[in-house]
């Protein structure tokens, strides 16, 4: 099959990523095998998905109730769950602001409460 074009693009985190790989491995397990690049796409969400497709996305929902959030920043914490303020920053890396450490700690706490 070929894309010809992108109708819709949403940021889902990896866990949410994965909920959806085991139904379209669920679905297909009866009718044929398993492609390559879908098996490799499942095996890469099992080995990093952190936490549930509810808790992340509950997770992402309260980080973007913060001022300097984004959707993209919050499903990578989501994905990556920083534990240091420097692991955080890294995040932050390519943004044209600045973090407060009291923003930081929030963060964290949201991101270790996952």
């Amino acid at each position: 099959m070929i894309v010809k074009s992108v109708l819709e693009e949403e940021f889902l985190t990896l866990a949410e990523v994965k909920e959806m790989l085991d139904q379209i491995r669920e679905k297909r397990a009866d009718e044929e095998e398993l492609g390559y690049e879908l098996r490799r796409a499942i095996r890469h969400a099992e080995l990093f998905s952190k936490g549930s497709a509810e808790e992340n996305t509950a997770m992402v929902a309260e980080l973007m109730k913060m001022e300097k959030m984004t959707r993209t920043i919050a499903v990578k914490i989501a994905d990556i769950r920083p534990v240091t303020k420097d692991e955080l920053r890294a995040i932050y890396a390519k943004e044209r602001f600045n973090l407060s450490e009291e923003e930081l700690s929030n963060i964290l706490e949201i991101a270790f409460r996952g």
